[in-house]
Order: C-alpha cells, then structure tokens, then sequence
C-alpha cells in the first residue's frame, strides 16, 4: 500500500472537489479536506481495500461532511460559486439567473441533486460519481441526464 503522503498527493484534489460541491464553500472543504484525511490516518488499519482508495476516502468525506451539517445546520452558502464555463452542463444554466438556478437546483430530489453538484462543481467523472455511490458509471450518467432534464423543466416553467 502507498504511504499517506503519497495517498495524500495523489487524493487531495478528489477529496477536496467532492465536499466543494457539497458545501459550496472554500474555506469549509478545505477544512474538511484536511479532517478527511486526519480520519482517514486515524482509520487506515480498518482499509481492505475491498474497494478504490479514493471511494473510501470520498465515503469518509461523506460521513465528515455529514457531521459538519449536524453542527452547523443553517450553512448553506453558494456566494463564492462559480459555475464551470464551456461546460456541457451549461446549456441549462445559460439562461437562468444564478441564484434562481441554485434556488431550482436546491429542490430537485436526491440522488440528482447530490450527482449534478458532483458533476458540475465539484468536476468528478462519471466514473467516480458511480464509485461514490456504490453504482456504475453508466447509473451516473443516466442520474446525471435525469436530473438535468428535471432542473431544465424547471427553470423552462419559470421563464
């Protein structure tokens, strides 16, 4: 197995860009980027590989991240997001004002809500996404287009 320096090196970047698109905050999945990894150190005896490294860590993310929102209900801030230009996402998001945009996005159901943030903000493959979940890659993409087709009809019935 590799050493955490070098899981470190290699993850961080991953790590880091699955809770930005769940926080929507910098500063916060820097932190919590960093308290991934601190469990994942304090946990590295309990790794069976079983699975990719970057699955585990992105489902240690998960966890940290949820414990963050139990102690800091009210966090939702999406002021310091930028949405990806050049993007194949984009054509749902050219027309619709950015925050009425998050303020549909907020309200369409998981899983797509979880797999368009991932996608769009947070810059994950499909192939990760599916890791994430526990599903394949082709379940990503399909989730991913549904949920952009129920996001499109929602910005469409405002407009």
């Amino acid at each position: 197995m590799q050493s955490m320096d070098e899981i470190y090196q290699k993850y961080a970047q991953t790590v880091y860009r699955f809770i930005l698109s769940k926080t929507q905050d910098q500063d916060v999945a820097e932190e919590l980027t960093q308290e991934t990894f601190y469990q994942a150190i304090r946990s590295i005896d309990k790794y069976d590989e079983s699975c990719k490294i970057s699955t585990w860590l992105c489902a240690i993310a998960k966890n940290v991240f949820l414990t963050y929102m139990r102690k800091h209900p009210g966090h939702e801030d999406i002021e310091d997001l930028a949405i990806p230009v050049d993007s194949a996402e984009q054509d749902v998001m050219k027309n619709a004002d950015k925050m009425e945009l998050f303020r549909k996005l907020h309200e369409v159901e998981e899983p797509y809500r979880e797999v368009i943030y991932l996608r769009a903000f947070g810059g994950l493959s499909f192939r990760e996404i599916g890791e994430i979940h526990q599903k394949t890659e082709n379940w990503a993409r399909v989730t991913f287009y549904r949920g952009k087709e129920k996001l499109r009809k929602e910005v469409e019935t405002n407009e």
